[in-house]
């Protein structure tokens, strides 16, 4: 009798320690505390998500994006859901080319920005600037916002047929016209810039001022903290 209960004992103290291993490895592959899938947050959000592609200034998929998923913080999430919600009373929406980016990444760029060697995407990405010269003009830095969760690389889309609007300068041209700011362009390029500029900052973002594109919750939670987790 005393060896069949020990038995059984045994059989249930296994199945609770195999219980306790499967949780934590599903625990393992979820978002850590405070972040988010956007598109849940967002359903009408579109994405191009550039660096999980090979369409981007390092010409290849760039480490820690496992797959094409959106994440921000909470805070950044809702906030950026106020400013969709305004597009779309226009017939418009946001379009997504990054969001929390692991540091790994950033690794990956500041290695690939001293590399003098390889500048395969020079005329699509950087045609009028040296590569030596992204560090000092600050397209590159061994931090980034997108590491703290909460920034943002965005520009605005046509929700009826899909067509993104022109803003004067594609998403990561390395280039004067790309500045928030930049008067050498179209007056309705102009407008659009300050269409979404004004909105996002109406819903708590800063704009950076050499890039259109790029902003950052001006609240944002982990101020201090750069992420290193994968986007999977």
């Amino acid at each position: 009798m005393k060896i069949s209960y020990f038995i059984k004992l045994l059989s249930v103290l296994l199945l609770v320690s195999l219980s306790y291993k499967i949780q934590a490895q599903e625990k393992s592959g979820t978002l850590p505390d405070g972040f988010v899938y956007v598109k849940e947050i967002i359903p009408k959000l579109r994405t191009d998500l550039r660096y999980y592609s090979s369409n981007n200034f390092i010409g290849e998929p760039i480490d820690g994006y496992k797959k094409p998923k959106c994440i921000l913080t909470k805070e950044a999430a809702l906030a950026l859901k106020n400013v969709q919600e305004e597009f779309e009373k226009l017939g418009f929406g946001l379009l997504i080319f990054d969001a929390y980016r692991p540091q790994r990444a950033v690794n990956q760029f500041v290695k690939w920005a001293q590399d003098s060697t390889d500048t395969r995407m020079k005329e699509q990405f950087y045609p009028n600037l040296d590569k030596k010269d992204l560090f000092k003009e600050q397209y590159i830095a061994a931090k980034s916002g997108h590491s703290r969760g909460s920034s943002v690389d965005l520009t605005i889309v046509s929700l009826k047929t899909g067509h993104i609007l022109d803003l004067g300068s594609p998403f990561d041209l390395f280039d004067e016209k790309s500045a928030t700011n930049y008067k050498n362009i179209t007056k309705n390029q102009r407008s659009i810039r300050l269409m979404l500029q004004r909105r996002m900052v109406k819903h708590g973002f800063k704009p950076h001022e050499k890039e259109w594109w790029h902003f950052t919750l001006a609240n944002e939670p982990y101020p201090d903290t750069y992420f290193d987790f994968s986007i999977e």
